[in-house]
């Protein structure tokens, strides 16, 4: 994770800063449970909460206190204890580093979920209005990269609506199945912590508590949260990958917009190039390369390793600030992006009338003809066509057994493009719930 992708408020969830408060937090919301226990004096409980609550916890400090100890949240529990002072034996009874680092760590990704979901909501909030925006405006539809039929433009940012929806779907599944809370001391069998510690801690970080965590949370809840996240860096890159095909010189049905003042290349000063949606399409690939790794995580040694540690202090952050930021980029893409429904209806007639060779294929076979030689019309008429020789409509008016079965007029007709776009509102309704 590099700061040129990163927004400030997901960096906010990865600052040391951030993760010390959280494990404050989850100390003394424990020694507020074990003071209810009467495992350790109220007054010591309160002031743990007096000395702490506004702390700024010193990072340069706790790095050097590691350096000696080897040990994080040692380093971290004797530089509290320098700011609580004597009550501080009080902190970590019965716990375990586990329960501190895994706790901690379902806050961090609950609350980078949070922000991931209000990410998704805006880009959803976009497609929707460019969709109705361009609902009816027609453009050919390709497979293998060669025109097919007519669609509309609309229906490609109804399809990317729908696909984002799932991914929120996902992302809101993944919150809920991360959000665990382990305080259950050495291999988690609360031999030293009553579970009710748990449970209270659980409810004040907004979490719940975890039904066997071994001393860890198991990791497939992991492997499953980031997993989630992958296939909404998929959906980023296929919306991305489209919107560079179209705006190609060869197509240009659409274009990224471009600043007063940007520059595309430093070479060549005409150019206008889509670097952001090439940016998301690299920004996915980062998201997608967390899924090894945290599929690799689950599984650890007996009741507890730390095999997975050093994975997720980089997979974590790094997958959650570089989603966040393709999300609101891509948000902002689709926002100003630039359509040329001209340049679709020149598209439309560059292969002279060939779009509608299903239409005429089948109104051949309803006149009679066997779909085998009706096929075998249609098709040798189009070949001609794709070699520039003549226009589609006129090889089949002239073709004798064409035309035996098929009238100019009836001809014409199958050439309509509206045919192609009649059934758009019921899409629309089904996506949207409106057209």
């Amino acid at each position: 994770m590099i700061p040129r992708y990163a927004r400030p408020e997901m960096l906010e969830i990865w600052e040391p800063q951030t993760r010390f408060r959280i494990w404050f937090e989850i100390e003394a919301h424990a020694t507020d449970a074990l003071a209810a226990l009467g495992t350790v004096p109220r007054a010591a409980a309160a002031r743990i909460w007096e000395k702490g609550k506004d702390a700024v916890f010193d990072v340069t400090r706790i790095e050097e206190i590691e350096a000696v100890t080897k040990h994080d949240v040692i380093a971290f529990l004797t530089h509290l204890a320098e700011i609580v002072g004597p009550e501080a034996r009080f902190v970590h009874q019965g716990m375990t580093s586990s329960d501190i680092l895994d706790t901690c760590l379902s806050v961090q990704l609950t609350r980078a979920a949070d922000l991931l979901i209000a990410d998704v909501d805006g880009l959803l909030a976009a497609l929707k209005r460019r969709a109705f925006e361009h609902k009816s405006t027609i453009c050919i539809g390709r497979s293998h990269g060669i025109h097919a039929e007519p669609t509309t433009f609309g229906l490609k940012l109804a399809q990317a609506f729908a696909e984002f929806q799932r991914g929120r779907e996902r992302l809101v599944m993944a919150r809920r199945e991360i959000a665990t809370c382990a305080i259950s001391g050495a291999v988690g069998t609360f031999a030293n912590i009553d579970p009710m510690v748990e449970d209270y801690v659980a409810r004040k970080m907004g979490l719940t508590p975890e039904p066997v965590s071994t001393q860890v949370i198991p990791r497939d809840r992991h492997a499953m949260f980031f997993a989630a996240l992958a296939v909404v860096a998929s959906s980023v890159e296929r919306l991305a990958t489209e919107i560079r095909h179209l705006q190609r010189t060869e197509v240009l049905e659409v274009e990224e917009y471009f600043a007063p003042g940007q520059k595309g290349s430093s070479a060549m000063p005409h150019k206008r190039n889509p670097v952001l949606t090439e940016n998301l399409t690299g920004l996915a690939r980062l998201v997608r390369s967390a899924i090894i790794p945290a599929l690799e995580n689950v599984a650890l040694w007996h009741e507890r390793d730390i095999s997975h540690s050093s994975v997720e202090r980089g997979i974590g952050p790094d997958a959650t600030v570089h989603l966040d930021f393709a999300l609101k980029r891509l948000t902002g893409v689709i926002d100003k992006l630039l359509v040329y429904p001209v340049n679709m209806q020149r598209n439309l007639d560059r292969l002279g009338g060939l779009i509608h060779s299903q239409r005429v294929l089948l109104a051949l076979t309803q006149k009679g003809m066997s779909r085998e030689d009706a096929y075998a019309a249609v098709q040798r008429n189009a070949m001609p066509v794709w070699r520039g020789e003549a226009s589609f409509l006129d090889l089949l008016a002239k073709d004798g057994e064409v035309s035996s079965l098929l009238s100019q007029a009836e001809l014409e007709n199958l050439f309509d493009l509206c045919y192609h776009t009649r059934h758009v509102d019921t899409i629309f309704r089904r996506v949207f719930g409106e057209a």
